[in-house]
């Protein structure tokens, strides 16, 4: 019997985490550069919370992936992607959102596609956000056919994830055309974190730490939200992605898409899948 300090369990290495190994790969491919932010969301958190008591609870990330889409539809050129000696810039900006999810008794991270997010309201985006936490016939699709494709000897695979890589066409089908993940859920502070994604661009989203700023002449406390905005240097150049992050800012503190009037009326749950795939 081993000694107390020796004692372990092991759990299985599951099939879908070979996938991640070809999502960091590619990743690592790219000239990242990234930018450490922060982003005055007091504002908006008062808004989600008076909306919640008046009976339309809204995800803050849904929020926040609002502003991401919008902010991108203002300049695709920090969501292009590179075909040969052109670049692809698509009108609609899909946006590769990571949820938590159970799989075979450990939690996971999915990959869940939003469909042309920079046409649609908080309240589409939430509808959709909540399907996706939950199982759902698009997502087990794509895991099915995710788990088949990870039988393939590995350099077959390898070849076949750098071919799909130089194609922008296959990439937005497969993999969207900017990547959101959230890091808030690890702790209550602010916080940032250095993503390794293939996406031109990617916006990790951290914790809310309150801190004083000067509002008005006056300090006073606010919740500030850290984002690392992370670009594909090779394709976006500073002035762009410093334009793109001044316009995110202003979307995420301004809460203006938290308006009565911007928001739709309420989508069936049935209504928000079909569109999302």
């Amino acid at each position: 019997m081993p000694a107390p300090s020796e004692r372990y369990q092991t759990r299985p290495f599951l099939p879908i985490r070979r996938a991640y190994l070809h999502v960091y790969a590619a990743g690592r491919r790219k000239d990242l550069i990234h930018g450490l932010v922060e982003f005055d969301v007091t504002d908006a958190r008062k808004k989600l919370g008076e909306l919640e008591a008046a009976g339309h609870p809204l995800s803050f990330a849904a929020f926040v992936l609002y502003a991401v889409a919008r902010a991108v539809d203002a300049d695709r050129i920090v969501h292009a992607y590179r075909r040969r000696n052109r670049l692809v810039l698509f009108d609609d900006v899909d946006v590769n959102f990571q949820v938590e999810s159970e799989l075979d008794g450990q939690k996971v991270v999915k990959s869940v596609i939003i469909r042309a997010a920079n046409r649609k309201t908080v309240e589409e985006l939430s509808a959709e956000i909540r399907i996706a936490q939950r199982k759902e016939p698009t997502g087990e699709r794509r895991y099915r056919s995710m788990r088949a494709f990870l039988f393939v000897p590995r350099p077959i695979r390898s070849l076949a994830w750098r071919v799909i890589m130089a194609n922008p066409w296959w990439v937005k089908r497969l993999g969207g055309t900017v990547g959101m993940s959230s890091i808030g859920m690890f702790g209550p502070n602010g916080g940032w974190g250095i993503p390794i994604a293939p996406a031109t661009l990617m916006i990790t989203i951290g914790g809310i730490a309150r801190k004083p700023r000067i509002i008005d002449g006056s300090l006073q406390e606010r919740e500030l939200l850290a984002v690392t905005i992370s670009v594909d240097h090779a394709i976006v150049d500073g002035a762009p992605a410093a334009r793109f992050a001044a316009r995110l800012a202003e979307l995420v503190e301004s809460a203006d898409s938290l308006a009565d009037g911007q928001r739709s009326d309420p989508l069936s749950l049935t209504e928000a899948a079909r569109t999302s795939r």
